[in-house]
């Protein structure tokens, strides 16, 4: 059902990769609303639009392009500007290949035009000067290899508007632009060319921490949050010393990410791609001076996380990312950084190839089979009536989706749910999202990225991904106001919310959203516990 490397590969689904027309076309950010106020940051004077009660700061700089001998390198500020530069407009993403996203989400992707100046942000508050709102940055799915800050239902508006928080969107560097490990094949030169798109990501948190105050944000209250690849972006920040302090408080939804790509594996790669521009590892520097249309074409399949051989993700350098992810010194990091985890429960519904029309029994016997590898008949046989136990009425092709997804998503959250609640230095707290989407005749269920337009309570936003149903506004109230009070205090409990108790390895205690939320200790514990030992045994 899915590769275990792959959960953060929708650059996956291209069929064939191609340069899109996201290189030619204009930026595609609406610009309605009236000019709004000055605000001053560190590299200059920017103005941003009025849009109904919040003012919209969009394409603002945190970072110098990382275009020709910038290429591959930690990022620089930003240049300083004279006069007010207008921010009315999203600024460019990274250049990538095709993502291949479902119609659904391909709806809500603005796609911006590409370039290699792309270490912008964008800034929602509803007034400007010393107002200490909690401040909320959202890292933006797509893996490590493609997508933006700019999709439709990431537009902080709402939250700012409805919550009085500021928000933050980031973008950064990707795939061979942000991911490429040259540190030990490109000599001194480029021994600190590792990293460099999480790099973006802490000068982005730099460039928070030094110009939230003007926005009417606290910095001493920053809480990073992200879904899939955002996830994982927030899993790596906890695990890095330079990211120590720039926040407080973490949201990861879908997955989390455990470890990281190892040295030789990620030279390998560099040497692999540097190959396919039919260079030598003596010859970055001719890569630096290639068109970066040649370098997204060189990237093939390779593009994508989950290539057996070319991994472009976070690296254990051993210095910028010190260990893998849940290694006793990276979780000392940040044992005092209260969390929320969580995952839906038909995740993989959003992948391709996945079943989603109804199936007899042999075809899901087979199937599940094929998902835990080294397990009998008998064990598959035992799995699917501990899966019946817990849901009665439960469909075939329901059972397969959502042990699909248990066995891959819902498992690393789990896992770090325990690690977290084991350091006892700062809650988690975990849910499950199990709201099943109308559109597509419902067959996509509780798919992989539903729950963003509820936590961004951007329901209009969301109509192709979520439909126009008449139970959207409650769950979006009860989710998006969850997480503005963990922003704003550490805990997710409010008032429209029942009682949310903190995760622990003996209760367990689980946050079910849904038309009707509620709380249940160790929901499917008992056939999660027999799909986890089978896994292991595998």
């Amino acid at each position: 059902m899915m590769n275990r490397r792959s959960f953060l590969g929708f650059g996956a689904l291209a069929s064939g990769i191609l340069v899109t027309n996201r290189l030619r076309n204009p930026l595609a950010a609406a610009a309605e609303g009236t000019p709004g106020e000055i605000v001053e940051t560190n590299a200059g004077k920017i103005l941003g639009l009025q849009q109904g009660g919040v003012l919209a700061f969009r394409g603002v700089p945190y970072g110098a392009s990382t275009e020709g001998s910038s290429r591959f390198m930690p990022p620089v500020k930003a240049r300083a500007w004279t006069g007010v530069r207008e921010t009315f407009e999203l600024g460019p993403r990274c250049p990538q290949v095709a993502s291949g996203l479902i119609p659904e989400v391909a709806a809500v992707d603005r796609s911006e035009i590409m370039s290699e100046d792309c270490l912008v942000l964008n800034v929602w508050t509803t007034s400007v000067g010393n107002q200490n709102r909690p401040v909320m940055v959202w890292l933006h799915g797509g893996g490590y290899s493609v997508g933006s800050a700019g999709f439709t239902i990431y537009d902080g508006a709402n939250l700012a508007r409805k919550h009085d928080v500021v928000v933050v969107g980031v973008n950064h560097r990707l795939n061979v632009f942000g991911f490429l490990y040259l540190a030990e094949i490109g000599g001194e030169k480029y021994a600190r060319s590792s990293n460099v798109g999480m790099l973006d990501i802490v000068a982005a948190l730099e460039w928070v921490r030094d110009n939230i105050t003007a926005f009417g944000g606290d910095p001493k209250n920053v809480t990073v949050f992200g879904q899939s690849g955002g996830a994982g972006k927030v899993s790596t920040l906890m695990a890095m010393p330079s990211a120590k302090g720039l926040f407080h408080r973490a949201i990861i939804e879908s997955r989390p990410v455990d470890k990281g790509v190892p040295r030789g594996e990620a030279s390998q790669a560099g040497e692999e791609y540097l190959a396919r521009l039919g260079l030598k590892p003596n010859q970055i520097d001719q890569a630096q001076k290639l068109p970066m249309e040649q370098l997204v074409t060189a990237m093939g399949a390779g593009g994508i996380p989950g290539n057996p051989t070319l991994r472009l993700e976070p690296t254990v350098d051993g210095h910028l990312l010190a260990s893998d992810l849940f290694d006793p010194k990276s979780t000392e990091l940040s044992a005092d950084v209260p969390l929320i985890a969580g995952s839906a429960e038909t995740e993989v519904a959003f992948f391709p190839n996945q079943q989603l029309d109804p199936i007899d029994d042999a075809k899901l016997h087979q199937k599940i089979k094929q998902i835990l590898a080294k397990a009998d008949d008998a064990q598959v046989h035992r799995l699917i009536g501990a899966y019946r136990k817990g849901r009665p009425s439960i469909a075939n092709t329901d059972l397969l989706l959502i042990l699909a997804s248990d066995a891959s998503f819902r498992k690393s959250v789990i896992t770090e749910a325990d690690h977290k609640s084991a350091s006892g230095k700062a809650p988690v707290f975990l849910y499950y999202f199990t709201w099943h989407s109308p559109v597509r005749d419902g067959k996509l269920r509780s798919f992989h990225t539903l729950e963003i337009p509820f936590v961004f309570d951007n329901l209009e936003a969301g109509v192709p991904m979520i439909g126009s149903g008449p139970d959207r506004g409650a769950l979006a109230g009860r989710i998006s106001s969850a997480w503005v009070a963990f922003a704003r205090a550490g805990n997710p409990n409010h008032a429209g919310l029942c009682h949310w108790p903190a995760f622990n390895s003996t209760e367990r205690a689980t946050m079910i959203f849904n038309t009707e939320c509620q709380v249940a200790n160790d929901p499917n514990g008992e056939e999660l516990k027999f799909l986890y030992s089978l896994l292991a045994n595998g």
